[in-house]
């Protein structure tokens, strides 16, 4: 997961490697181009949250337009292997 933290803002990192080190999340960073629009990077990230169960932690916006986005999602709960003697 460092290669994550590496691809993340700087003011980012410490919030993220939170949620990493508790165990509970996956994280996805996201870049959006400077010529998606708003409304086209609110349909995508949209979908991603319907359909992959990602929520926004966080976002940022450049004066070229660039969009950095960090996505979030609980980890799924893995039943334990039941062992047979």
């Amino acid at each position: 997961m460092s290669e994550v933290l590496a691809r993340l803002p700087e003011g980012w990192r410490e919030s993220a490697d939170e949620l990493i080190r508790d165990g509970e999340y996956d994280l996805l960073p996201l870049r959006l181009p400077p010529d998606v629009t708003r409304v086209s990077a609110t349909l995508r990230l949209a979908l991603q949250a319907e359909f992959g169960g990602w929520e926004i932690s966080r976002v940022r916006r450049y004066p070229d337009g660039t969009r950095k986005v960090l996505l979030k999602r609980k980890k799924p709960v893995r039943p334990a292997l039941e062992q047979e003697d």
